[in-house]
């Protein structure tokens, strides 16, 4: 099946998909089921399978994936407005977060693909720290879409936020580096260093930024007609140029609008680990705390501090030792320990942290 990334859905009589994001730690990546060669969520026709469609979904996802499912739960209901039916109407999918212990599985129709979800969004992986290509080349070339605004209003709410979403201070938004030349080398020094905090979960709002902008490839804008000749307004004479290698560097694109369902699924599930240990949905059934930790940050994208997060498991009572240890090829064993089984009983009662990033 050959499609562009903004293609036309298949015409049919149907106007509902489900679009199912299974999630699962391997080795310490953060990773996500896909199909059609990692272009595609595992999807098809919603079907009244059950009374509960939850259950139908879990059935669903079950049978065509080969897949057990453990935690589930519904994201969000997108309209698709590129895709339409045989009647004109435009295609609604039902998205549903699944928290998976990774498996050999086999797509009924075509090879299911574990994929490390950063193969989607490199400039989300901090932990080696802010990856170069976010100060390099996307804040630049974001600057660059907001100093083509016609409207100064617009070029303003445009530099906000871009400082709120991809962690740039407001004095250098508001400087003489935007205004003379986004694409300054300046873009590298002490200015640049004095960012605000980002913020892990505020993924999809950085892919719908992106795409807003023109500069993914399912954006129906890519590439963007801006980048083809100097910008509109009298605030800067310069030209910008994505680089050669842009296409590699912002990450694999997919059909439709499943990489913008990832996203969501990403901010759901950074924003809720914070207050529900749905961590442990991952997890095997024992683990050593270098392991539970090295989980959250493959989700999280940033390094913890060690005994910030061990203090943190300890006040809480998450967790409790098996009795064993690890066989460890080398230094000495690791303790083993499991989830509190009632923790998560009372986690439906009330809110329980799992610890930030330091």
């Amino acid at each position: 099946m050959t499609l562009s990334y903004s293609h036309a859905h298949q015409q049919g009589s149907g106007t509902t998909e489900v679009v199912a994001v299974l999630v699962a730690i391997t080795e310490h990546t953060a990773r996500v089921l896909t199909v059609d060669q990692g272009k595609l969520l595992p999807n098809g026709p919603l079907m009244p399978l059950h009374r509960s469609l939850q259950a139908g979904v879990r059935q669903w996802v079950e049978e065509q994936t080969q897949q057990p499912l453990g935690y589930l739960e519904q994201l969000y209901t997108f309209v698709d407005t590129n895709r339409r039916n045989v009647d004109g109407h435009a295609l609604v999918y039902v998205s549903y977060l699944g928290l998976v212990q990774e498996t050999q599985t086999q797509q009924l129709q075509s090879q299911a693909l574990w994929r490390d979800w950063y193969d989607y969004f490199p400039w989300e992986n901090h932990l080696d720290g802010m990856p170069s290509m976010i100060m390099d080349h996307i804040v630049p070339a974001l600057l660059y879409w907001a100093d083509n605004a016609k409207e100064s209003v617009v070029r303003q709410r445009r530099r906000q936020r871009i400082g709120l979403c991809w962690g740039v201070s407001e004095a250098f938004l508001v400087g003489d580096i935007l205004t003379d030349n986004p694409n300054d080398d300046r873009l590298n020094d002490d200015k640049a260093s004095e960012s605000r905090e980002w913020v892990a979960e505020h993924v999809l709002l950085r892919y719908e930024m992106l795409y807003e902008a023109g500069l993914i490839a399912e954006a129906p804008t890519y590439p963007p007609s801006y980048l083809l000749s100097s910008p509109s307004n009298a605030q800067s004479n310069n030209t910008f140029k994505l680089p050669d290698n842009w296409s590699q560097l912002i990450g694999t694109p997919m059909y439709y609008d499943h990489r913008r369902v990832i996203a969501t699924a990403i901010s759901r599930l950074r924003a809720k680990i914070e207050y529900r240990p749905l961590i442990f949905g991952l997890m095997p059934d024992v683990f050593t705390l270098s392991q539970l930790q090295q989980s959250v940050e493959a989700l999280s994208g940033m390094r913890l501090h060690k005994q910030n997060f061990r203090r943190l498991l300890d006040s809480q009572n998450l967790v409790m030792e098996t009795g064993q240890s690890s066989s460890a090829q080398r230094g000495r064993p690791a303790k083993l320990y499991r989830f509190r089984h009632d923790i998560e009983l009372q986690s439906l009662l009330m809110d329980s942290k799992l610890p930030k990033r330091k």
